[in-house]
């Protein structure tokens, strides 16, 4: 048995409305039997998307506790612990990352090193792991000559999330002004853009069995917002990433992970460099364990801003999953309507989710937009 919490909100230094509404993508992850954290708010929807997962096939658990503290999990020592992210990237909460520490310091620590761009760019040379070019700093006092860096690039803070603190720099200017953004004592890197044709998503899971790999599906993005993922693809580069993950695992890593990595085309053949590791869900993560639980072999996900404010407004009539044809359309990230967007499962053949993509706008008819998730 385990208890999930998945609340992002003391993981990411995004302010946008609605992200303590997130914790409710994890209801289709859960079984019977399981217990699920979830914000107090998502309680107007939880009928209506228990209904819906019921009608697909998809079971999950009704044991809900309406609140996301992290002291919850505590006590309840005998179930497993399911995490967005075993962390506490930005010192939002102290007492919480104290309490994590004593649940699994291994985990924790190994999430907090790797979560570093810095450190991950450390352990690739140590692993050798491809990589493109980057030159890492500790602080904006060892900048030196911006002249000497390769344009275009890319300016990142070691530790950002969901695209902030991220800069993309033609020139020295661009540079100049994307560091002064950042605090004085905050290490960042700066990174060679890469001509890539696509980038993936590489997903590992730590089981009671060991380290598995999981599944690759390729990235839908917005510039560096993350809009959705499609799956399958054509690439598995599964050997570039695999020394890492054998690390994490070996130092403690448990859950899920997922490594971004960058499609080159050469004349050769394709080349991969990877470029970041996700010591946590992502947002591919969810899609990804909802298609395998309903037997699902080829989707994509979108996430869609609407006027809409409650999943029970949504009208799913000849949209919705059926599980004897393998193909509709499952609710991932329901919650986020209160906030006007949400996250769908597209199940099917290629030409099968752009029907259904179209047909969802004109059933939803109000308005209805692609907007990044993560």
């Amino acid at each position: 048995m385990k208890i999930f919490n998945h609340d992002i909100t003391m993981s990411t230094l995004d302010r946008n409305e609605g992200l303590h509404l997130f914790s409710g993508r994890v209801l289709g992850l859960s079984k019977p039997g399981d217990k699920v954290q979830l914000h107090p708010d998502l309680a107007q929807d939880w009928p209506t998307v228990r209904e819906h997962y019921a009608r697909i096939g998809l079971e999950n658990s009704d044991d809900i506790i309406w609140n996301v503290d992290f002291e919850e999990l505590a006590q309840y020592p005998s179930h497993q612990v399911s995490m967005y992210f075993f962390g506490n990237a930005f010192n939002h909460d102290q007492d919480s990352a104290l309490g994590l520490q004593q649940l699994d310091s291994n985990w924790y620590e190994t999430v907090r090193y790797i979560n570093s761009k810095n450190n991950f760019m450390e352990l690739a040379h140590r692993l050798g792991v491809a990589v493109p070019f980057t030159q890492c700093f500790s602080h904006r006092g060892e900048l030196g000559s911006l002249e000497a860096f390769p344009y275009p690039c890319y300016v990142k803070l070691a530790v950002s999330d969901h695209g902030v603190g991220i800069y993309r720099c033609e020139n020295s200017t661009d540079l100049l002004a994307a560091v002064e953004q950042f605090p004085k004592d905050k290490a960042f890197q700066i990174q060679a853009e890469i001509q890539a044709s696509a980038f993936l998503n590489l997903q590992y899971h730590v089981t009671s069995d060991g380290l598995e790999r999981s599944l690759i599906s390729e990235q839908i993005l917005d510039g560096c917002v993350h809009g959705g993922n499609r799956y399958p693809t054509l690439h598995q580069p599964w050997h570039v990433v695999d020394p890492m993950a054998e690390w994490m695992f070996e130092q403690g890593m448990q859950g899920i992970f997922g490594f971004d990595v960058a499609v080159v085309d050469t004349a050769e053949g394709p080349s991969y460099y990877a470029i970041e590791c996700n010591p946590r869900f992502n947002g591919s993560s969810y899609p990804t364990e909802i298609a395998r639980l309903l037997g699902v072999d080829t989707w994509c996900s979108e996430t869609l801003r609407t006027d809409y404010r409650s999943v029970s407004e949504l009208n799913l009539e000849g949209l919705e999953f059926d599980p004897v044809t393998k193909t509709g359309i499952v609710l991932v990230n329901w919650g986020t309507v209160q906030a006007g967007y949400l996250t769908v499962l597209l199940a099917g053949s290629v030409e099968q989710q752009a029907d259904l993509s179209s047909r969802m706008r004109h059933q939803w008819s109000r308005r209805l937009a692609v907007v990044g998730s993560r």
